[in-house]
């Protein structure tokens, strides 16, 4: 089943070459103020919009979050805030366009906790498809999916995949940050616990690092983060139930401990390997080439023998 509304592509190369066009005058016009020109989506004016898809490259990304209890003492939309700044700070560092909040994607192991919403299966995939279709029409081509919850870690590469169903005019890429050595060393010298995963010392000390108005430290050692690791008894599988019977109280580990200088690290690492793959996009063709061919080895007819 697939689920799109129909779409008629316009490749993403006639679209940024006509921008391109466009931004030329359009940077005349407005004295060449693309340095003041906003990377929120949704701060963008529709002239300066036009202005801002050619200047990206075509390129926009969306921080996706949810919203769900993160321990005691963190707010429940704790992952699309940490990594819409984390977005931020590449789109400062490599311009391109950030999409507004979207809190639509898999979190039904914590539909027994108030605050949580929890979108149908068929809702969620439809909704990140059309949202997908629709930036391609206004002239992004390279859509950047930049994940802040671990519910989505199975959903969002089957969305990727799912793209080559049938052909798109755009490219859906995942983010997929990995740890510096010479990170992941200080953020071990930094951290004061180990274990962990949600509302932990991590993610606390990442909203320290910018919003430390919405964190209640004095809570955070109100509830137990422990694993409770209640399905040892089953070797060799995996069931949906997984998260529940480790932590019951969505809470894994202790955000107690966190500090700002470890959240900062957090934040300027990834938003570095973001920015460095926004500047490897905007020169890329390859990525393009590779999923045209493929397209168009998929729709050819099979050749079946006499």
């Amino acid at each position: 089943m697939t689920y799109r509304l129909p779409f008629h592509p316009i490749p993403s190369l006639v679209i940024a070459g006509a921008l391109c066009l466009i931004v030329s005058g359009m940077a005349l016009s407005q004295g060449g103020k693309l340095s003041s020109l906003p990377v929120r989506y949704e701060e963008l004016t529709a002239p300066e919009f036009v202005t801002a898809a050619a200047r990206s490259g075509g390129i926009c990304i969306v921080p996706i979050g949810i919203l769900e209890k993160h321990g005691p003492h963190l707010p429940l939309g704790t992952d699309l805030i940490n990594v819409r700044e984390m977005v931020l700070r590449a789109a400062a560092k490599e311009y391109c366009v950030v999409y507004p909040p979207y809190y639509c994607g898999q979190i039904f192991e914590a539909r027994h906790q108030p605050g949580t919403i929890a979108y149908s299966t068929d809702l969620m995939w439809k909704l990140l498809q059309e949202t997908c279709d629709e930036m391609a029409r206004n002239g992004f081509g390279k859509i950047v999916l930049a994940n802040g919850h671990g519910g989505n870690n199975s959903f969002l590469p089957f969305f990727c995949q799912a793209q080559l169903s049938s052909r798109k005019g755009y490219s859906v890429v995942l983010f997929a940050p990995s740890q510096d050595p010479a990170v992941a060393k200080r953020v071990k010298e930094l951290r004061k616990t180990t274990g962990g995963g949600h509302a932990d010392e991590e993610e606390t000390s990442m909203m320290l690092a910018h919003r430390p108005e919405l964190v209640h430290m004095e809570r955070a050692k109100e509830q137990s983060g422990a694993d409770l690791d209640r399905l040892s008894s089953l070797p060799f599988a995996y069931t949906g139930i997984w998260w529940y019977a480790r932590y019951p109280n969505h809470y894994a580990g202790d955000g107690s401990e966190a500090s700002r200088e470890l959240g900062d690290l957090l934040l300027n690492s990834e938003s570095d390997q973001l920015a460095a793959l926004v500047k490897a996009l905007k020169s890329d063709k390859t990525l393009e080439e590779l999923q045209n061919r493929f397209y168009g080895g998929a729709e050819k007819p099979l050749q079946t023998g006499q």
